[in-house]
């Protein structure tokens, strides 16, 4: 299941509460694309418009080996599926107030490229920093304890 795009400032920018997997619906050269690594998800975000769940900001490059992109259009919103149920569900939670639909990352089952995202809740400015200080505590001591042990 190699990954090809991570919204790594995701976690870092949000609480994340649920976690989803959905598939996208895309043409064969946007998936060679995606397969090449051009795709990027900073500041992508997961929408419900018209009962349907859209991926909107994601950019997906242009493939190498295509002659011309000139009708190409590497941000378009693109149509994401999962089942009635998770829509439902998802609804319910995205009309939350403080809630949104972030992906996370692109990755593939099987043939297929899939997207993972969550339900998540944006962090306040001093929840990361304090999630900054406990990583930065866990790294030292981890570091003075491997150090006493050699």
């Amino acid at each position: 299941m190699p990954i090809y795009a991570d919204n790594r400032k995701a976690r870092h920018e949000y609480e994340i509460l649920e976690k989803f997997e959905g598939g996208l619906v895309l043409t064969g050269a946007e998936t060679k694309a995606v397969r090449e690594g051009r795709a990027k998800l900073d500041g992508s975000y997961v929408k419900i418009m018209g009962g349907e769940l859209w991926l909107v900001g994601a950019h997906i490059g242009p493939y190498s080996k295509v002659a011309s992109a000139e009708n190409y259009v590497p941000d378009a919103r693109r149509k994401m599926l999962v089942h009635k149920k998770e829509l439902r569900h998802l609804a319910t939670k995205s009309q939350e107030r403080g809630l949104t639909l972030v992906p996370l990352s692109f990755y593939s089952l099987g043939r297929r490229i899939k997207v993972s995202f969550a339900v998540c809740r944006g962090k306040k400015a001093h929840d990361k920093r304090q999630q900054l200080k406990e990583r930065d505590l866990l790294r030292s001591t981890r570091r003075f304890l491997r150090g006493e042990s050699e």
